[in-house]
């Protein structure tokens, strides 16, 4: 009798424990992203943060690489892209139109693939 007490408590811990694990809704990325200076840095972010559901948005000077994390149950990798060629910069699957390109400072115009 107390096998099986203890048997069915061991069950019932073991299903509690499963029951609280949560899925991770945020997801991490990085990206190249077409830029030059702190200027550039600053808009890019912005950008990036002007996504509903962005938790982090970081632009390298030097590498030119934006590290993102984002929650996939908000926004997609696409969408951060498309506000971030917006803002007049290119991405390798979003290009910002030529109009807001040429809007940007002299310095943050970087040399167009």
């Amino acid at each position: 009798m107390k096998n099986t007490i203890l048997g069915m408590m061991l069950l019932f811990v073991a299903f509690s424990t499963q029951a609280q694990e949560k899925k991770s809704k945020n997801a991490k990325y990085e990206f190249e992203v077409n830029g030059n200076c702190e200027q550039c840095q600053k808009r890019i972010q912005k950008a990036a943060f002007s996504v509903p559901g962005v938790k982090s948005a970081e632009w390298n000077i030097d590498d030119h690489m934006l590290h993102l994390i984002i929650n996939e149950e908000k926004c997609s990798l696409l969408d951060v892209k498309k506000a971030v060629a917006k803002a007049g910069h290119d991405t390798d699957e979003q290009k910002a139109t030529s109009e807001v390109y040429k809007k940007l400072p002299g310095c943050c115009q970087y040399d167009r693939k």
